[in-house]
């Protein structure tokens, strides 16, 4: 396995996030964002097992009334974040698979914490109307007021929360 390369300037990562940005208002009129693409894939799921009741849903009911919710935008953003993200970290020979944990977290634990950390940040997105590429990056851009503050509010639960499981990484 060849040594992996560093991790890119975050400075610079951050003007190409920022351009990338740029690019998606000009070319689509929309910002960036995950969770929508996530809830579309999840709502077509769901509609194979059960389509009288999603089409009957108020919330997921209307993604149906124009055919297929998978013909989105998001649903192929994200699509391509996913094969950019592994092609980029193929090419920096970080693809080796594992589970990043600290010395006392079992992998089973890492995996349980990861899992429920993103089952609360997947419904957290819901509710907030966004997830953070949506709100804090696509609605900070546009200096929207809700965007700073769930920015904010995500930092603030961050340092409460962190002490709480900063003991599972010593």
């Amino acid at each position: 396995m060849p040594t992996p390369r560093p991790y890119w300037n975050p400075y610079l990562a951050g003007i190409g996030l920022g351009l990338t940005l740029v690019l998606s208002y000009l070319v689509l009129g929309a910002g960036l964002g995950a969770s929508g693409g996530i809830s579309r894939i999840a709502a077509a799921t769901a509609h194979v097992v059960a389509p009288a009741a999603v089409e009957g849903n108020p919330y997921l009911g209307a993604w149906f009334a124009d055919g297929n919710p998978l013909h989105y935008y998001l649903v192929f953003m994200l699509v391509g974040t996913l094969l950019g993200g592994f092609v980029s970290a193929a090419a920096a020979g970080r693809t080796a698979p594992g589970v990043e944990r600290g010395p006392r977290a079992s992998r089973t634990l890492r995996l349980l914490l990861a899992l429920g950390g993103g089952v609360v940040v997947g419904i957290g997105s819901r509710l907030a109307m966004g997830c953070t590429s949506g709100q804090a990056l696509s609605g900070g851009a546009l200096l929207q007021t809700g965007a700073f503050v769930f920015t904010g509010a995500t930092f603030a639960a961050a340092f409460v929360v962190a002490p709480l499981v900063r003991k599972e990484w010593r």
